[in-house]
């Protein structure tokens, strides 16, 4: 895997960052570049990169960003970083995931034949993560999908991406553009895998690769788990339907009814999330104000969807 740079984005856990560079020193197959983009962290994130870089066995590359501009937004300063720096393909993480050591190689694999690509995960206490879903264009929200999904594969084809372990080659990343930053939080790496999937598959293979270090709670239903929350993603999640909806328009995608149903779906599911997971009632207003919020995003006659990226002269030209 040529030129292979890592992303990765922290706000406040540095411990958890620490974590995560230690095991990407511990690699069979070290990256060319490490871009740790740091959403103005008030911990000692800064201390942990600067012993790291002083290490001097990885690659890294720090930037402190002014203010807290979400995971989109560090996603979106650490892919342009990345496709500055030249890189061939980007491997896009939170903070709180660690690597397996052979994980660059398992992921080789499948790089002559697709150019954005899904491995397997653990969560906390080392059992399988079940992540299997599909963007249903429609209603505008992503489902689950059947646990056997590599019965009969090692590669699902999926239409969804996720910024816990995403690979994805330069041009393809050039061609659909940044990480969009106005999402904030929550359903850019689904809209980022969809923006993909409409020029290339994307595969979820049958490698694990990472593993969730910080543990949550959650309830599992069977088809899917449900994870806790916070008031702040539960805003965000209600109010970035409005940016969904608007990338569905700008392909051409968009159903009024069908996506006004997945809305609805999308705040029960919340609802549920409060009631088994988190058992409270609390955080029902702020469902309430990220939906009113949807509307205005919804309404604006001016919203743009993310350019691409000029590609640089003598490179991602494959």
């Amino acid at each position: 895997m040529e030129n292979l740079f890592v992303v990765v984005v922290t706000y406040n856990r540095a411990d958890f960052l620490e974590n995560l560079l230690d095991s990407l020193g511990r690699l069979d197959m070290r990256p060319e570049g490490i871009i740790v983009v740091d959403n103005a962290s008030s911990d000692h994130t800064a201390d942990v990169a600067s012993r790291a870089i002083s290490a001097g066995d990885l690659p890294i590359r720090y930037e402190r960003l002014p203010e807290n501009l979400g995971g989109s937004g560090g996603f979106s300063r650490g892919v342009e970083l990345a496709l500055e720096a030249g890189a061939g393909w980007l491997w896009l993480m939170d903070d709180d995931v660690e690597v397996l050591p052979g994980a660059v190689d398992e992921l080789d694999r499948f790089t002559p034949d697709y150019s954005c690509i899904i491995g397997r995960r653990y969560d906390a206490n080392g059992n399988p993560f079940f992540w299997q879903h599909h963007f249903v264009e429609a209603l505008g929200i992503f489902l689950p999908v059947s646990h056997g999904v590599f019965k009969h594969s090692d590669v699902f084809r999926t239409n969804v991406g996720n910024f816990e372990g995403m690979l994805i080659k330069a041009p393809l990343a050039r061609s659909i553009g940044l990480p969009d930053p106005r999402f904030f939080i929550t359903w850019d790496d689904v809209i980022y895998g969809w923006l993909a999937a409409q020029r290339t598959p994307v595969v979820y293979v049958n490698a694990f690769v990472i593993q969730k270090v910080r543990a949550q709670r959650q309830v599992d239903l069977g088809l899917r788990h449900l994870n806790d929350s916070s008031d702040l993603s539960r805003r965000y999640v209600m109010r970035n339907r409005g940016h969904v909806a608007q990338y569905l328009r700008a392909h051409g995608k968009f159903n009024r009814i069908g996506f006004g149903t997945g809305t609805a779906l999308t705040f029960l599911k919340e609802i549920f999330r409060l009631a088994l997971v988190e058992r409270t009632p609390k955080g029902f207003g702020a469902l309430w104000r990220g939906w009113r919020e949807s509307r205005a995003i919804l309404a604006d006659q001016g919203w743009e969807p993310m350019p691409p990226v000029p590609a640089q002269a003598g490179r991602d030209t494959a």
